[in-house]
């Protein structure tokens, strides 16, 4: 049972909330392992067709507990962190054959900001914020931060969130693209968990070959990434959920899919 991680699963809907409220959920050791192992767990579950990630209290989170780090010594190298916290979580969430939707329930900052960036559809509420923080401990964006940055909002946006330790609200990053919406704090989850509902009965089998396709997309050439598309469409014409939907559409009737 995780001490860091509650869970909850709807309709299919897995809630992943980061529960360590009191240190505005920022990540020690053990929680960034259990939240690994939760992503892990989601993928192999086949009641799981949708993952929603939130925080518990007021913030998402505040990145790494700064303390853990600085207890282990001068000598301890900063990457062993990056390595085994924080790189199994971007690529856990990535490479989930499920959507990802993350709810930001509050500040979320350095590496917490960049695990939120790293998932499929971003929601925030009003009273959230993001900045990096990075800057100011003399460190650079983490987990993810300098690769998924310039692509949401590009170099200039980008340098300015870091060098600048720019502060976006909610409104701005739905502006620049950084989230994909902003809402009122008491409707957040109401509407992600719509989003969540929504998405768990429609054909995830192909929902996990587009992820494939976007993360493949990030370092192929064009002739390349055109051969995967070919690929992929022909695997996504052999599902259950690809029959299913052309049977549903020729008797004009709403298709049950089963994500297979």
């Amino acid at each position: 049972m995780s001490e860091y991680i509650s869970t909850s699963l709807n309709n299919k809907v897995l809630t992943l909330f980061l529960d360590r409220p009191d240190k505005l959920n920022s990540f020690i050791e053990p929680m960034a392992n259990e939240l690994q192992q939760e992503l892990t767990d989601a993928t192999r579950n086949e009641d799981v067709r949708c993952v929603l990630l939130t925080g518990k209290g007021k913030a998402f989170s505040a990145g790494q507990d700064l303390p853990e780090v600085v207890d282990k010594g001068d000598n301890y190298e900063l990457g062993e962190t990056v390595r085994k916290s924080y790189n199994p979580i971007i690529n856990g969430i990535r490479e989930l054959d499920k959507p990802v939707i993350c709810a930001v329930n509050g500040t979320a900052a350095g590496a917490g900001a960049n695990i939120a960036f790293a998932c499929d559809i971003v929601l925030a509420s009003n009273k959230a914020v993001f900045v990096q923080s990075f800057s100011k401990i003399g460190l650079i964006p983490d987990s993810g931060g300098t690769f998924f940055l310039p692509r949401l909002v590009g170099l200039q946006r980008a340098n300015a969130m870091y060098l600048l330790d720019e502060k976006i609200t909610p409104k701005k990053a739905e502006e620049i693209g950084l989230i994909y919406k902003a809402v009122e704090a008491d409707q957040l989850m109401d509407e992600a968990q719509a989003i969540c509902q929504k998405l768990a009965q429609m054909p995830t089998k192909g929902f996990a070959l587009y992820k494939e396709a976007i993360n493949q997309s990030l370092s192929n050439s064009l002739d390349e990434h055109l051969e995967l598309e070919a690929d992929l469409q022909t695997e996504a014409g052999k599902t259950d959920d690809y029959h299913e939907g052309i049977q549903a559409f020729l008797e004009k009737r709403k298709p049950d899919f089963k994500g297979k």
